[in-house]
């Protein structure tokens, strides 16, 4: 599968889709600024890496599957749990790239110009990330 935009699902969802994954991101934020308020920044920073969208994400993808399979007249919840499947592998990877830039941020923040650090950070992330679907995808 090679990485694309598709805005069709959009008219596919429906407003409350959106509002459910608003909600839960908004509630792990707060819940993430609440433990840095009472357990410091450093600890606080470990939450930020909690998948806020993703849980939400997973189940509207699984349903959207399931409920295309039912229009079209067949009753299966397989396709749904394969979509549901495949974000996540890709969130897995996606989230081995950000393990590497919380990495390179932590060691240069304090040392380099902030600008330099994120760029160094974000383009490592962009190189790990890619390299690891390339590998996933040619294995």
């Amino acid at each position: 599968m090679i990485p694309s935009l598709d805005f069709s699902s959009l008219k596919e969802s429906h407003w409350s889709q959106f509002g459910a994954r608003f909600v839960i991101g908004g509630a792990v934020t707060l819940g993430t600024g609440l433990v840095a308020r009472h357990w410091g920044a450093l600890v606080g920073g470990l939450f930020l890496s909690f998948p806020a969208l993703f849980g939400a994400t997973a189940t509207l993808i699984e349903r959207n599957e399931t409920d295309k399979k039912k229009k079209a007249g067949i009753n299966c919840r397989a396709r749904g749990r394969k979509a549901a499947a495949l974000d996540a592998a890709g969130a897995a990877l996606g989230g081995w790239g950000m393990l590497c830039f919380a990495l390179v941020a932590w060691l240069t923040l304090a040392r380099y110009p902030t600008a330099l650090a994120l760029s160094l950070a974000g383009m490592l992330w962009l190189i790990v990330s890619a390299s690891l679907w390339w590998v996933r995808r040619h294995a």
